[in-house]
């Protein structure tokens, strides 16, 4: 009887599992083509390639804002010495100022 529930659960969990399988045949017999397909097959390519040279090459820049803009983009300045080192020392003179 035990084992009639474990055929009986195993096929209700399989069940739903190969449904969702696809059904694939990877190795399926195409239709060879005709010679008259592969000369027009040919043809078109090498029109293809044709065209794809008369194209030519693009040298400026794709910037859509680059009218828009007055100056270029100006340099970052060197980095200047740290405060410490360059300001000069304030000493206490003993009087207070109010």
């Amino acid at each position: 009887m035990k084992l009639f529930r474990f055929a009986a659960v195993l096929a209700v969990l399989a069940g739903p599992a190969y449904a969702q399988m696809p059904n694939l045949n990877l190795l399926q017999e195409a239709p060879s083509k005709t010679p008259e397909e592969k000369a027009a097959e040919a043809e078109r390519d090498k029109a293809y390639k044709e065209t794809l040279k008369k194209i030519p090459d693009s040298k400026t820049s794709n910037d859509p804002w680059g009218g828009m803009r007055s100056d270029p983009p100006k340099q970052p300045a060197a980095p200047k010495a740290s405060a410490a080192t360059s300001a000069p020392k304030k000493t206490k003179s003993g009087t207070a100022a109010n």
